[in-house]
């Protein structure tokens, strides 16, 4: 089987993922004071979008989900499993629980959105 993930779908992949993070994480941490790490992390950020992107790409083309829905089908199993790792960091006391629910929140929509867009110009 030959995987060929469009470039063009990488980028808006990872174009989504930055816009919406910036808007959800804006929304739900507010203004927090600025750590020393903040170009760092931003850096870092732009690389996870894109990385995030190719490998959603990669899910949704290897599944042969066409189209808008079973590209946000896919996205939304992805999360899930990111979801379930988070719950047992939670469960073990690794994370509170306003942080867990950002963090399942973020994911389940984001993946679902990679999905949906990478089945859409698949």
């Amino acid at each position: 089987m030959e995987l060929n993930v469009d470039l063009l779908s990488i980028l808006a992949g990872a174009v989504v993922y930055m816009v919406y993070g910036g808007i959800y994480y804006s929304i739900l941490l507010g203004k927090k004071e600025q750590d020393s790490t903040g170009p760092i992390k931003y850096a870092v950020a732009v690389i996870v979008a894109f990385i995030s992107s190719l490998l959603v790409g990669i899910f949704v083309q290897a599944t042969g989900s066409n189209g808008l829905v079973e590209g946000a089908l896919t996205g939304v199993f992805i999360g899930i499993l990111i979801s379930i790792v988070y719950l047992k960091n939670a469960l073990f006391g690794l994370m509170t629980k306003r942080m867990f629910l950002i963090a399942i929140g973020d994911h389940l929509i984001i993946f679902t959105l990679l999905g949906a867009v990478h089945g859409w110009l698949l």
